[in-house]
């Protein structure tokens, strides 16, 4: 479990690395209809892990909670992203993930093994939810570097 602890954490120095040297304009570009900013990524990642640890938490102190889904794109749509300071984005992302991880390391072994019922996936553990999150940085950043080849800034 400490592994992918570790690369739960790992996450917001990879989303720092990806967005550095980008200035606003760039950040909020979109590259086609319907795709993504740079910073609709950064800012979905922040939404996504504020409900994903709020699932967690749920999934130790309750017996099998529901696990309510979101639609990711009606959040890129409806909530304005481009009006986001991507330092306080990056700075929120990173103490959530350190908050979440702390108290990860607090549980014992078999709370791991904890489970609720997602909306969309079904039964899951606590330890598949940590895992998920653990590659959902990775998962976007290869969209990000995508947008900056596209932008013509490498990084």
């Amino acid at each position: 479990m400490d592994a992918v602890i570790r690369s739960y954490e790992s996450g917001p120095a990879k989303l720092r690395a990806a967005c550095a040297g980008l200035d606003r304009a760039s950040l909020n570009r979109r590259i086609g209809p319907g795709e993504w900013s740079i910073m609709d990524n950064a800012v979905h990642l922040l939404d996504s892990d504020l409900a994903s640890t709020h699932r967690m938490r749920r999934i130790v102190a309750e017996e099998c909670p529901l696990l309510v889904s979101y639609d990711e794109n009606a959040f890129i749509s409806k909530l304005p992203s481009s009006e986001a300071d991507l330092a306080e984005v990056l700075d929120l992302f990173e103490a959530n993930r350190r908050f979440t991880a702390r108290w990860l390391r607090a549980l014992p072994p078999e709370a791991f093994a904890r489970a609720g019922v997602h909306t969309q996936r079904g039964k899951v553990t606590l330890l598949e939810i940590a895992q998920i999150y653990a590659n959902h940085v990775d998962h976007h950043l290869a969209f990000v570097a995508q947008k900056r080849r596209s932008l013509g800034i490498e990084g």
